[in-house]
């Protein structure tokens, strides 16, 4: 069988015939692999229409949710109300305005004096020996 190998790849016309293939080989898997259109083109248009994709369900689910607040503008009275009541501060004759405070009950104030002489929050003296 090398032999024959041999014989085959003697002639010159033969080895000009195998390298000639072997170029077309690599070529082929270079415009396979790298080319406008190839594997990694393809890879990343594939990537970009996931992403783009995910971006639209999450703009159908807004423009849902948007379309259902425009209907109850439009069909009832309570979106109206609670509008009014969140964005203008709408309250009904006979009602009492409660406010919550959302600050922790491990606030501290940080007020410094305008003169800059101490921190109020701190109970030291200026004349403590811890300062000098």
């Amino acid at each position: 069988m090398l032999t024959y190998v041999k014989e085959v790849f003697d002639s010159f016309s033969s080895r000009v015939i195998l390298v000639l293939a072997i170029v077309l080989i690599a070529g082929f898997q270079y415009m396979f692999w790298y080319s406008e259109g190839g594997y990694y083109d393809h890879q990343r248009l594939m990537q970009q229409i996931q992403q783009q994709s995910d971006v639209n369900q999450e703009l159908k689910e807004r423009n849902r949710i948007l379309g259902a607040e425009v209907y109850d503008l439009k069909n009832g009275a309570e979106a109206i109300e609670e509008h009014a009541r969140l964005d203008l501060g709408l309250i009904k004759p006979h009602e009492t305005f409660v406010q919550m405070s959302t600050i922790s009950t491990q606030y501290q104030s940080t007020y410094v004096d305008p003169e800059g002489k101490k921190d109020l929050r701190n109970n030291e003296d200026e004349d403590s020996p811890d300062l000098h």
